[in-house]
């Protein structure tokens, strides 16, 4: 049997992340999503509700969200959920918590604050997937810089 573990979720940070760093020196940085969904009720009346996800960030993904992800920031994650569990120490509970792990992160929109700021550049975000695309423009058709050149010395064979 087919098993998929695959989430996409846009939404804004809640609040300011920290990083951290693990005794191997990998960082690791927790990361709070607040996912909104607009829908009408059933007489009519338009609601909003609000979900929030914890969201974990490791290597170089988590450098550059602490750097560049603050709160009310859009951003882009795209990952697999994982279920942690642990026994409450208070009251001997067993208890379970499901979050996110971000295996890919795009900040999307302005810097809260930021003015027009330049955005960071795409190879800081994921150079394992930038540096395996061809440059396209948003529309998906290549930019110039991708495209083959071709000296001004060579004819065409083209005839008319």
């Amino acid at each position: 049997m087919a098993n998929l573990n695959k989430v996409q979720l846009i939404g804004n940070v809640t609040r300011d992340p920290e990083i951290k760093y693990t005794p191997k020196g990998s960082a690791v940085l927790d990361l709070g999503l607040a996912i909104n969904r607009f829908y009408s009720s059933d007489n009519g009346e338009k609601r909003e509700e609000t979900t929030y996800v914890d969201v974990t960030l490791w290597g170089r993904q988590a450098e550059v969200a602490a750097q560049y992800c603050k709160k009310g920031r859009s951003i882009y994650i795209e990952g697999r959920l994982q279920l942690d569990s642990w026994d409450d120490k208070t009251s001997g509970q067993k208890r379970t918590r499901l979050r996110v792990v971000g295996e890919n992160m795009q900040l999307l929109g302005p810097r809260p604050g930021g003015g027009n700021s330049e955005m960071p550049p795409e190879e800081e975000m994921s150079p394992s997937r930038a540096s395996s695309r061809p440059l396209t423009h948003s529309k998906g058709v290549p930019s110039p810089a991708s495209l083959p050149v071709q000296s001004d010395d060579e004819e065409d064979d083209i005839p008319f």
